[in-house]
């Protein structure tokens, strides 16, 4: 019975991995409105280091469509600068000699939709890892029919690993469902 319970606990683990990398995943979609978290990717050469921004600099939301990005040390103002406009972001930002300021413009509808899309496409990314998970789970169940596991204990696991899967499945249709409505609200 251990050997079972330490492939359930497997497949929920990998379940749970699947659900924060979604989640972190759908966190650097830009949604319209200022999240520091889309600035997680951005990393700065700090004395021959690549450091991430958030290493070197406070970043804060001022309002809704502004991510402010202080520096701790003034020299490296223009690094950050460089490694924003460099960076995937789109964004051009605006330095006035000690804080950087990001504008989040406002996203189209064509862009919306884009955008939903790519969130879509990471949550069928995290069901067929889901999907795999609970198939290896159920793979391994039952090669230890093979070593002596009874059947109805097989079935009562597989049971089990479905209800997982279907837990950790309904987990990712939350999460796509609020990141949809995060980027469809205007």
């Amino acid at each position: 019975m251990a050997e079972v319970n330490d492939y359930l606990k497997a497949a929920e683990e990998s379940m749970a991995g699947t659900i924060l990398f979604l989640d972190e995943a759908l966190a650097h979609i830009r949604a319209g409105k200022a999240n520091v978290r889309i600035l997680d990717g951005v990393r700065v050469d700090y004395y021959g280091n690549s450091t991430p921004l958030s290493g070197v600099a406070t970043i804060t939301t001022p309002d809704a469509k502004t991510i402010a990005i202080q520096v701790w040390e003034k020299s490296l103002i223009s690094v950050v600068e460089k490694a924003l406009i460099n960076s995937d972001l789109g964004i051009m930002p605006m330095n006035n000699g000690e804080v950087i300021r990001l504008q989040i413009p406002p996203l189209t509808e064509e862009r919306r939709k884009d955008l939903v899309k790519q969130s879509k496409h990471e949550g069928e990314e995290a069901r067929i890892s889901i999907r795999n998970a609970r198939r290896d789970a159920i793979e391994s169940l039952k090669k230890e029919i093979k070593n002596g596991l009874s059947e109805d204990i097989e079935k009562d696991a597989e049971a089990s690993v479905q209800k997982l899967h279907d837990k950790y499945v309904k987990m990712v249709e939350e999460l796509l469902a609020a990141k949809d409505k995060e980027i469809m609200t205007v």
